[in-house]
């Protein structure tokens, strides 16, 4: 089959729940959207979360964590802020080489069930005059704690207080970096971030349709892999936070190759569609990334890829205005 045709099925798999779930439907979120990315089905994942901010206010939890996501572990590469032991509990062959997304190389892949929390509609989170959902670079982690009834000295407040640090100050080497607390905000970002031809119409957004409720461990055949467009791009992973937080950002000197991966599963289960990033130069990246250890490898030895997980979103710039329409 033609890439281009292939490509079609395969987004529109990772986009067809959304579609036909009318999720969000109506939102001003949505209505942003559909503004913002025109013809672009907002991903499922994202919908969801969308939806829960509107029906759920995160302000009536209580939260003690810690925060199990392996988003955040993918949107920092300069420092280390997960062990290898917590990527292996977030799930299975998460890191890997460009060659192993070959048609008919099998990978076995596992991921845990998602906690990415609620995404705050922008007028919350943005109410002028009224702090109503903390978040900026006045606040302490303290501030967090007490308005979001989080136990002190737990694991989720050390967590919080790490969110804050990282947004508040952006790590050297991470020119292109901003911490989005909403869906119009991590949009905005990315395509400031993308620069030149980033405006209406000019951008795709991939995310994996990996199930909230995770992927089971077993070999996943790779039945299709086909690139997207660009060589620069920007990733948008949540942190942790009792809201939904992305850090969105764009490594300085690493190209990038984006990808639409269509895995099997070889003991069963439905086939996934999978958005993958990969790093074509990690020669600048901290020695303690976890995932040179789970590849046996070390910065600058090859590329390093890795799936979108649940609710993470990829970015880029389309090669033409009328390439992917269906985007």
């Amino acid at each position: 089959m033609h890439p281009y045709p292939l490509f079609l099925i395969m987004v529109a798999a990772m986009s067809a729940a959304a579609v036909h779930g009318r999720l969000a439907d109506g939102t001003p979120a949505a209505q942003f959207w559909e503004e913002a990315l025109p013809g672009t089905p907002m991903p499922e994942a994202l919908a969801e979360l969308v939806q829960k901010g509107i029906d759920h206010s995160p302000l009536e939890e209580n939260f003690t964590g810690p925060y199990l996501s392996i988003g955040m572990c993918l949107g920092h590469v300069y420092v280390s802020v997960c062990s290898v032991e917590r990527v292996k509990k977030a799930g299975t062959g998460l890191f890997f080489h460009e060659q192993h997304i070959r048609v008919g190389h099998t990978m076995t892949v596992s991921f845990s069930p998602a906690a990415v929390p609620a995404i705050l509609p922008h007028a919350v989170v943005t109410a002028a005059g009224k702090v109503i959902v903390p978040f900026g670079n006045n606040l302490t982690a303290d501030d967090v704690i007490a308005r979001f009834h989080i136990a002190p000295g737990s694991k989720m407040a050390a967590q919080v207080g790490d969110t804050l640090r990282t947004c508040q100050s952006p790590v050297a080497g991470e020119r292109w970096a901003h911490c989005a607390t909403s869906l119009e905000g991590m949009v905005r970002a990315a395509m400031r971030m993308l620069g030149g031809g980033g405006g209406r119409g000019g951008v795709w957004v991939a995310s994996s349709a990996v199930p909230r409720g995770g992927l089971p461990l077993q070999p996943y055949a790779v039945e299709a892999a086909v690139p997207l467009d660009g060589d620069r791009h920007v990733a948008c992973h949540d942190e942790p936070y009792p809201y939904a937080v992305f850090r969105c950002h764009r490594i300085g000197l690493s190209t990038t190759k984006a990808y639409a991966v269509a895995l099997r599963g070889l003991r069963g289960g439905p086939a996934v569609t999978m958005a993958v990033i990969c790093h074509l130069d990690t020669s600048d990246w901290n020695p303690a990334y976890p995932a040179f250890e789970t590849m046996h490898t070390k910065p600058g030895d090859g590329s390093v890829c890795h799936f979108m997980p649940y609710a993470n979103v990829l970015f880029g710039l389309k090669a033409t205005t009328n390439a992917m329409e269906s985007f």
